[in-house]
């Protein structure tokens, strides 16, 4: 095994919090299969991260009012309310990610699917976004995960030999991807689970 000396993070569902229902829960009256339908068919994960690669949301709304007049009160909300969506720190990922930048034995990174439009929020929000040595943001780079472009964009930018690279993040296809260019990888659960699975690649915390 190479030895690792770069950690990649993913920020949403590993550092942290962001989820829909924040909002839509309420809305739908506690009815979750009235709001997954919605999620389904009207404001996709799919439309969502088309976002995250970059397609302005002023223009997505539109677009999605058009196709769903009916639903045009929900889906000015997805991103009229998108702050409420906004959890908080995931504290124990955070502690990790605190403890490896200290350590100063690894380059810290992040890759995450956002849209460069909201991702300010976050910064403004979360302290610990300032600690990484850079952040690639893919509405900032016009591409997203999973597609190579921009894991490729990520190990030239900073520099990173992908096989001594270890990248965290909560989505099975991203780590996929990430593991089909040599990029080594861990599905992330819960920081318990993290922990555990960074010393099978000799990282102590």
């Amino acid at each position: 095994m190479n030895k690792i000396d770069t950690i990649i993070f993913d920020l949403g569902g590993v550092l942290i919090d962001w989820n829909p229902e924040y909002v839509f829960l309420d809305e739908f009256n506690g009815d979750r299969e009235k709001m997954q339908w919605f999620f389904d068919n009207i404001c996709t994960y799919d439309w969502n991260e088309n976002q995250d690669a970059g397609y302005p949301i002023a223009k997505a709304t539109e677009d999605r009012v058009a196709l769903f007049p009916e639903h045009e009160t929900l889906i000015r909300m997805y991103y009229g309310r998108w702050i409420e969506m906004l959890g908080e720190a995931i504290n124990g990922t955070v502690d990790i990610l605190e403890s490896l930048i200290k350590s100063k034995k690894y380059k810290v990174v992040a890759l995450t699917n956002w849209s460069s439009e909201t991702f300010p929020i976050a910064q403004e929000r979360f302290e610990f976004l300032q600690w990484f040595e850079g952040i690639i943001v893919s509405g900032e780079e016009k591409t997203r995960k999973p597609f190579n472009e921009i894991y490729n964009i990520t190990l030239n930018r900073f520099d990173i030999t992908a096989e001594k690279s270890v990248f965290i993040d909560d989505n099975l296809r991203n780590i996929e991807a990430a593991n089909a260019l040599g990029i080594n990888g861990i599905q992330f659960k819960s920081p318990e689970q993290l922990i555990q699975q960074l010393k099978n690649y000799n990282i102590d915390l």
